[in-house]
């Protein structure tokens, strides 16, 4: 069965385009042209991957990305940004409204071919990777790759797609400084010159499920010109630990 694919842009000329260039490299391919349509659309054929434009007409791609995100049916469906605002802030706005990639107008329909591939890659619609079938577990920390799922002290953590890799790339190397190049290979898949934020956005996700204290993250770290560090305590710390994370863990669900 091909992969399925929904492209909701409303700029005929680039729909076609993209749709046509889809369809080429052996994909299924459903188009609308608004954001109502879209949403619409989503639920009716629960596509694989979901390309949206941000601009759009009735509703933006930013709140339909929320509205995509927060229904049960489509909450899981990967989606990328397309879109001419090119700006860190939206990008930022983008990823913090549930995308997992993001690519400015104008682009090349082989990076964006390359973009879709990386997506199928990491969505459970897809087989996981060789790499991803063990559990892989260190000190508090345990990865479950069939639940894209954490256990943090004894506690499941539901993760994202992209927070599970991106966890994952951190937790092979505990201890280690990981570059942003590196992140960006393994977790997305590809090379793009200046897509450091990219990084900082999920980070801040992932501390904000993790960290006691995000704003002083001391699993997480940031090693400033250099990349990431997760640097998880050893067995004897482990004890002393569980009361910080269990009252933070209240405090949020409170």
């Amino acid at each position: 069965m091909k992969p399925c694919i929904l492209l909701i842009e409303d700029d005929s000329d680039m729909r076609e385009l993209v749709a046509n260039h889809l369809r080429h490299g052996g994909f299924d391919v459903h188009v609308a042209d608004d954001g109502i349509k879209g949403q619409a659309l989503a639920i009716q054929v629960v596509p694989d991957v979901i390309l949206l434009d941000l601009m759009l007409p009735k509703v933006d791609g930013l709140t339909l990305c929320q509205r995509l995100r927060r229904d049960e049916r489509t909450g899981r469906i990967p989606i990328l940004m397309l879109t001419a605002l090119g700006d860190t802030k939206d990008k930022v706005s983008g990823f913090n409204s549930g995308a997992d990639d993001y690519l400015t107008k104008p682009f090349d329909l082989e990076e964006l071919m390359a973009r879709v591939k990386a997506l199928l890659r990491r969505s459970d619609r897809a087989p996981i990777s060789t790499k991803h079938n063990e559990i892989l577990s260190y000190g508090p920390l345990t990865l479950v790759p069939e639940r894209f799922e954490a256990i943090w002290f004894d506690h499941p953590v539901r993760l994202t797609h992209l927070e599970f890799e991106l966890l994952h790339c951190l937790l092979q190397r505990h201890g280690q400084t990981v570059s942003p190049s590196l992140i960006l290979k393994e977790v997305w898949g590809y090379e793009p010159d200046d897509d450091i934020e990219t990084i900082r956005v999920h980070v801040r996700h992932l501390r904000t499920k993790l960290e006691p204290d995000p704003r002083k993250p001391r699993f997480i770290k940031t090693v400033y010109g250099a990349g990431y560090c997760l640097e998880l305590p050893s067995a004897e710390q482990v004890a002393d630990l569980i009361p910080l994370v269990r009252e933070a863990r209240e405090a949020q669900a409170s």
